[in-house]
């Protein structure tokens, strides 16, 4: 069976992509794809200069803005200043397994980094998007556990892998509640998930946990991972499906559909989410 690859990818002219935290990584190359199949490509970012240097010389239409999305005033004047269609938000920027530390908004920030900030942003943008919202997570959401009472890390003692891991699971979470609540009001837009597996960027590089260097013989470049987020941006995939890896364990190979782990398919959980995600974040749509 021929594997999916760049080479895959549909002509993308007159379509308008955001993508955060596309600075580098696997966001950098998505960004660079997509643009290359003819896609303006709207990279949110939180050094507007870095990225600037990064899109230098490659062919496509690139423009940057600034957004921090772990900061809540941030996210909100990138979506106040939005106008015109969005056919594709791609929610990629995100930290795995920091140290504790807290936002200017008093939030965890690995939490509103991965989720909360993401959560807000495709809320505030929704009304704009016209095609699909992708979802960078990770197959370790299946080890994730969510404190509903404790969200934000308040009472619990901090775990760095145990906040990525329940930041992931929360992203699949929200994906399902969302592509629920689209799909009951008519609308045509899709919710859709996207695990690059373990791949070596400095994302799994930092993490504390040395992830990369333990089982290198289990991970994907990065051009490799990142087709699973160009595979779920592009394809005609169903609302909430889950694009990773085909290799065992969804670690690492070729974008396929696959299925999540079976808590982030609780639709209960998922629901009860949505309501203290928007808690944290303040008046959202509910």
């Amino acid at each position: 069976m021929t594997k999916w690859t760049t080479e895959n990818l549909p002509d993308l002219s007159g379509r308008t992509v955001v993508i955060t935290g596309a600075g580098r990584g696997l966001g950098l190359i998505t960004a660079r794809e997509l643009a290359r199949a003819g896609a303006r490509v709207v990279l949110g970012v939180r050094d507007v200069a870095k990225a600037r240097d990064a899109v230098a010389g490659l062919p496509g239409t690139f423009e940057i803005r600034s957004l921090d999305v772990s900061d809540l005033a941030s996210v909100r004047a990138f979506a106040g200043a939005w106008s015109g269609g969005l056919d594709i938000l791609i929610n990629n920027a995100g930290v795995m397994d920091v140290p504790a530390a807290r936002t200017g908004d008093g939030l965890d920030l690995q939490t509103a980094t991965n989720h909360t900030g993401p959560f807000l942003l495709t809320n505030l943008l929704l009304a704009h998007v016209t095609d699909r919202v992708v979802h960078v997570t990770s197959q370790l959401h299946t080890r994730g556990r969510i404190d509903l009472a404790d969200l934000d890390w308040r009472t619990r003692k901090y775990n760095g892998m145990a906040a990525y891991q329940a930041s992931k699971l929360a992203v699949v979470l929200f994906s399902l509640e969302l592509q629920r609540r689209l799909t009951a009001q008519g609308s045509v837009v899709r919710s859709v998930l996207a695990s690059p597996g373990i791949a070596r960027t400095a994302l799994a590089a930092h993490s504390r946990s040395n992830v990369v260097n333990r089982f290198k013989f289990l991970t994907n470049s990065p051009e490799r991972g990142a087709l699973s987020v160009l595979y779920a941006a592009t394809e005609d995939v169903p609302g909430n499906a889950y694009v990773g890896p085909d290799g065992p364990g969804g670690l690492r190979g070729y974008p396929a559909v696959r299925r999540q782990g079976k808590a982030g398919l609780d639709e209960a959980l998922a629901g009860r989410l949505w309501e203290a995600t928007a808690d944290l974040v303040g008046a959202v749509a509910r």
